[in-house]
Parts: structure tokens; sequence; C-alpha cells
């Protein structure tokens, strides 16, 4: 299964709360840090809710 690279590289300051719990969940504590999660489709989900403040890149399986 394919694995994203997500990263944190706009403040959440001035949107929805929200938008700042979606932050959250996706496991981000502080701006311009990462997280990798496994795809899936309740991912892409919160990826689209806030995809004006994240990076988002795939990682090729090695398996």
């Amino acid at each position: 299964m394919t694995k994203l690279n997500i990263t944190w590289v706009k403040s959440g300051i001035g949107y929805s709360v929200t938008h700042k719990r979606t932050l959250k969940s996706l496991g981000f504590h502080k701006l311009n840090s990462s997280v990798i999660h496994e795809d899936s489709m309740s991912l892409r989900g919160m990826i689209n809710r806030v995809r004006h403040l994240v990076k988002v890149e795939a990682i090729a399986d090695e398996s």
C-alpha cells in the first residue's frame, strides 16, 4: 500500500476550528513538521479539507 508524506506548510491562524482540528487529527504539533500515513479514503478526505495548508508527497512501497 502507498504511504503519504504530509508536511504542514501554512499556519492555521485565521481558519476555522474544524481546519485546526483536522491538522491535530493528522498528527501535527508544529508548523513545518511532517507525518507519514498509509493512504486511505478517510485520510484523503482529511487532506482535502486542509489542502491549502499542507503539502503531500507519495512514497513508493519498497516491498
